[in-house]
């Protein structure tokens, strides 16, 4: 855990703190962020030692909780996002679960989006309601839905924009004003933007959420998370959840974060810039029924995402005819793109949800959700287009409608 405040970083610009912040150079005055694969740290006498395990001294103690390379990525990805701490974990959901778990109670409840990321959907069915915390479920851009869900006991608001997969994009400044409003807290899961393309936390939002794993490294590498925001809620309050329950992030994935962020720019512009040309082919194919991605003006929530966002990222998802077979067939004829849950990698990679990164969910919240079984997600990485347009053409012209 780590935490910074504009006042602490001498770098304005985003792609400066992508590449330089939180990095305080050792005595060997290296370049290169060093990673630090310790599992615990001396102290100069049992009284230090007192005060560091205390908390009345800052400093580290044991890797679990404190660590140089780990408090380096938390710094730097606080400063992209414009927050002041962040906590880095073992993995995207253990983000999710220390932010629910270390901000709330049993008799407290949640309004989330029906579109959230799979596993998100089922940690807020199978496992928070054994704590006592309830769930309620409204969708994304349904605001009407999200004021009549709101309880006097909800304390928190959770929603991932652009959704996973269906690119469904939800107005932050608009949710954050109804959970001012309920004196709730709204967090937002920002892994298919990033801080290179949105911002959530300077459109209102109360706490940000990551899968480090995802675009944050960006070539497939390691598994972690963040939780991003203030202070006291997240420096204390998920910190504390994250020093006694363990899901840490270790040394070497916070090192491979950071690579990841030098280039965090770079690589969000160019998957964007392959999406849209791949969400443009998408759609004037004669074999594909729809095309779920944001920067296509047709798509509903195109001229929000536009104002809300610097770009409409990576992420394509399009629904053939014929359901699963037709799927399926259209993944298995590919040749370069990898058939992968995982999403965010320089390499593009291509899954049907409803059978895995939505396949353990009921059939009825994957219906909600508007998971159909002809869905397809692309993650559009940095080859060249016309070689993934080209992958894609070998499952597509053999479906029925282009025979």
């Amino acid at each position: 855990m780590s935490t910074t405040t504009p006042d602490d970083d001498p770098l304005s610009g985003f792609d400066s703190r992508a590449v330089r912040a939180g990095h305080v150079r050792t005595a060997e005055q290296e370049n290169a962020e060093p990673i630090f694969p310790s599992s615990s740290f001396t102290f100069e006498s049992a009284a230090q030692a007192a005060a560091r395990f205390s908390g009345a001294e800052p400093g580290n103690v044991y890797s679990r909780f404190t660590n140089p390379t780990v408090r380096t990525f938390c710094e730097r990805i606080a400063a992209l996002e414009g927050g002041e701490a962040a906590v880095g974990t073992a993995s995207g959901m253990s983000a999710v679960l220390a932010t629910t778990m270390g901000l709330l109670k049993s008799g407290d409840h949640i309004v989330a989006s029906r579109t959230l990321f799979g596993t998100t959907l089922s940690l807020f069915t199978k496992y928070l309601p054994r704590f006592g915390i309830d769930v309620s479920w409204v969708g994304l851009s349904d605001y009407d839905g999200w004021a009549q869900a709101i309880r006097p006991q909800t304390r928190m608001l959770f929603a991932e924009t652009p959704s996973n997969p269906l690119n469904e994009v939800a107005d932050i400044g608009r949710l954050a004003g109804m959970a001012r409003d309920a004196e709730a807290l709204l967090v937002i899961d920002n892994c298919f933007c990033t801080p290179a393309l949105q911002r959530p936390l300077e459109l209102g939002a109360d706490l940000v959420i990551h899968s480090a794993t995802k675009y944050l490294d960006g070539q497939g590498r390691c598994v972690g998370g963040a939780v991003v925001g203030d202070a006291q809620r997240v420096g204390e309050e998920v910190h504390g959840f994250v020093r006694t329950a363990g899901p840490s992030m270790s040394p070497f994935n916070a090192w491979v974060f950071l690579k990841g962020l030098e280039t965090l720019s770079l690589r969000m512009q160019a998957h964007s810039r392959n999406a849209q040309q791949v969400a443009e082919w998408l759609a004037a194919h004669p074999a594909v029924e729809r095309v779920h991605y944001a920067g296509l003006p047709g798509h509903p929530d195109h001229e929000l995402a536009g104002r809300q966002q610097a770009g409409f990222g990576g992420i394509v998802a399009f629904e053939v005819p014929g359901g699963r077979e037709a799927a399926w067939h259209v993944i298995d004829q590919t040749r370069m793109l990898s058939i992968t849950g995982n999403l965010g990698d320089a390499k593009s990679t291509i899954t049907p949800p409803a059978t895995t990164t939505h396949g353990t969910i009921s059939d009825e919240l994957r219906a909600a959700a508007g998971i159909t079984q002809g869905l397809i997600r692309v993650s559009v990485g940095l080859e060249d287009p016309v070689d993934i347009i080209r992958d894609l053409e070998r499952g597509l012209s053999g479906l029925p409608s282009c025979r």
